[in-house]
Order: structure tokens, then C-alpha cells, then sequence
């Protein structure tokens, strides 16, 4: 019999280590586990606060790139719209440009042929004049003798007319 007093169960032992370890987990529990759960939840807390702040953050970074996006646009159309305006104004001051030295060559033109003609005309009746002159000298030499100042005159004119005619 001695084998079993060797196995034998001591129940004022267990109900000793029971209470033992009843106290020591009520100890580590008031002590131990409600602080580092303190610790744990406010860490936690902190945590979740900082993700909601980086989504706050990342919506608000994602309404800041769509308000840059939709200023970039109307920027975007603003510009094109004066490039076109500018386009068709340069187009228009062109045309009026152009129309103005249409206008001016023209009246350069006219100008030039009226400034001709006169001069033609004022060539033939320097021509004339010198042919009458030349005639005059020529006839008078030929008839001096036999036609009168007055007959010499009306010669002339009669010669002139027939020039113009």
C-alpha cells in the first residue's frame, strides 16, 4: 500500500491552491489586466481616431483635386475661348487690313491715272503749242511777204482747231 499514499490526493492542499490561484487571477485582474485594458482601449482610441482623421483628410484632399480638376477645366475653357476670340478678331482686323489697302491701292491708282492724263494732256497742248510756234515761224517766213499779222492769226487758230478735232 505504500504506492498509493504516494499518489494520494491532499483536498486541504488543492482547496489551498484553488483559493491560491482565485486570488492571484482576482490581484492580476485588479491590478493588472484593468489597467493594460485602460492602456489598450485608449490606444485603440487613438488609433481609430488618427484613421478617421486620414479619411477626413483623404476626402478632403479628393474634394480639393475635383475643385482643382473643375477650375482646371474652366481655366481650360476660358483660355480656348479667348484663343478663339483673338483668332477671329485677328481675322476680322486682318480682313479690314486688307480692305484698307485695297481701298488705298485703288485710289493710288486712280490718282496715278488722273496725275497721267493730265500730264497727257498737258504734253499735247505743249505740243501744240510748239507745232503752232514751229508753223507759225514757217509760214511766216514763207509768206511774210504776202500774209497780213491778222490772216497769220486766224491761220493758226484754223490749224489748232483741226488738231483738236
Amino acid at each position: 500500500m505504500q504506492s498509493l499514499s504516494i499518489i494520494s490526493v491532499n483536498i486541504w492542499q488543492v482547496l489551498i491552491s484553488f483559493a491560491n490561484l482565485a486570488i492571484l487571477t482576482w490581484i492580476m485582474k485588479k491590478f493588472l489586466f484593468k489597467p493594460v485594458k485602460k492602456i489598450l482601449d485608449a490606444r485603440k482610441e487613438s488609433i481609430d481616431s488618427a484613421y478617421a482623421r486620414a479619411g477626413e483628410a483623404e476626402a478632403q484632399a479628393e474634394e480639393h483635386r475635383k475643385d482643382y480638376a473643375a477650375a482646371l477645366a474652366a481655366a481650360k475653357q476660358t483660355t480656348d475661348q479667348m484663343i478663339s476670340d483673338a483668332a477671329r478678331e485677328a481675322e476680322r482686323r486682318g480682313n479690314e487690313i486688307e480692305n484698307e489697302a485695297r481701298d488705298r491701292a485703288q485710289e493710288i491708282r486712280r490718282q496715278a491715272e488722273a496725275d497721267a492724263l493730265l500730264e497727257k494732256k498737258k504734253a499735247e497742248e505743249d505740243m501744240k503749242r510748239e507745232i503752232a510756234d514751229i508753223s507759225a515761224q514757217l509760214t511766216g517766213k514763207l509768206l511774210e511777204r504776202e500774209i497780213r499779222p491778222e490772216d497769220h492769226r486766224k491761220l493758226v487758230d484754223s490749224f489748232l482747231q483741226e488738231l483738236d478735232g
